[in-house]
């Protein structure tokens, strides 16, 4: 019980941190968490916090860290076939992977992310991970395959942000424009 609630503590100093700005106390609270619930058997909401020890990690500019810390948790959620789960780690696995310059792995991981964001219908992270896919394409040099997976991602989205729909309407000239030639 006392593991349990030393747990629970951590979580909340780690989500207090994060929400302070104080990424990376957030990130080592969130990894002692994932610590706890590995020792406490729940592999799940290990990864879980590992996955937030990430996030964490990536907002403090620590990208090593942050990709030390979510390897391996896609395949825990995928052994698990939780889905969405697995889609939102390998979306942070590709972000961890972009922030230490491993741009065609951090590509990869984005692209699995959104494939299996799709799969289970969440549409808005979808987006949110094409959108990450679309800035690394561009800073690749890869314009044109930028601007289709920009808009592959914001087609999907059923209630768009009034940016979002801007964003869909301005993607659409340049595709207008490939079609006409």
């Amino acid at each position: 019980m006392n593991e349990t609630l030393s747990v629970k503590q951590l979580v909340t100093e780690g989500k207090t941190g994060y929400q302070s700005g104080d990424y990376l106390a957030a990130a080592k609270a969130f990894e002692a968490a994932a610590q706890g619930l590995y020792s406490a058997g729940d592999d799940l909401a290990a990864a879980e916090m590992r996955n937030n020890s990430s996030v964490a990690y990536l907002k403090a500019g620590d990208g090593k860290a942050a990709l030390q810390v979510v390897e391996g948790t896609p395949a825990i959620f995928g052994a698990a076939g939780d889905i969405r789960r697995q889609g939102i780690a390998l979306g942070n696995l590709g972000a961890a992977l972009e922030a230490t310059s491993q741009l065609k792995q951090a590509a990869q991981a984005y692209e699995q992310s959104a494939d299996l964001l799709k799969r289970v219908g969440d549409h808005d992270l979808r987006a949110y991970v094409m959108q990450s896919l679309s800035s690394l394409q561009m800073r690749s040099g890869r314009q044109l395959e930028a601007l289709a997976t920009m808009q592959s991602g914001l087609e999907e989205i059923e209630h768009p942000t009034p940016k979002q729909s801007f964003l869909k309407r301005l993607l659409r000239v340049p595709s207008k424009l490939i079609n006409k030639s």
